[in-house]
């Protein structure tokens, strides 16, 4: 039996209406749950880019590949998962602190990059950009204070460039 794994998909595809609607469709039609789905206009504004985190085997996502290269808006798929590629996610979140921690949580933040974008006598808003290792880390890090909101943009991806 072939093995599950997270897969990173890059979709180019033409910047039109229906197109998201479309693609998603064609995931769900096949029983993938997305995972992470990002998408954003490219250095050409009438292409865009849709970055797909989906769980499946490599068989059914090479299917799936092939039916999305067959839609007419789709200018190139690539399934970056085997390949070398750099990936980022942005979260925003609100912990809640209190005068004793507030000091401890501010150290916790900028040890892992993070930035404070609010700050409330009991709130302290921050962002992070960084991989999923990056977000894993600082959520461990904080984990005995209470995140009180929490939003993510979904995970990006590039291929690495060969040498």
């Amino acid at each position: 039996m072939e093995q599950v794994k997270k897969h990173t998909i890059s979709v180019m595809v033409e910047n039109k209406f229906g197109v998201l609607a479309h693609i998603s469709g064609l995931f769900s039609a096949r029983g993938f749950n997305i995972d992470s789905l990002a998408v954003g206009e490219t250095e050409d504004p009438t292409v865009s880019r849709m970055t797909i985190v989906v769980t499946g085997d490599d068989r059914t996502l090479e299917q799936v590949t092939k039916q999305l290269n067959r839609l007419v808006d789709v200018i190139r798929v690539e399934d970056l998962t085997n390949k070398g590629f750099i990936d980022r996610e942005l979260l925003l979140f609100k912990v809640e602190v209190t005068g004793r921690n507030k000091n401890k949580v501010k150290e916790i933040l900028k040890e892992s990059d993070a930035k404070i974008v609010d700050e409330k006598k009991s709130i302290l808003t921050a962002q992070l950009c960084g991989n999923k290792k990056d977000i894993d880390e600082l959520f461990k890090k904080l984990q005995m204070y209470k995140i009180k909101e929490l939003v993510r943009t979904g995970r990006i991806a590039l291929a690495k460039e060969k040498e």
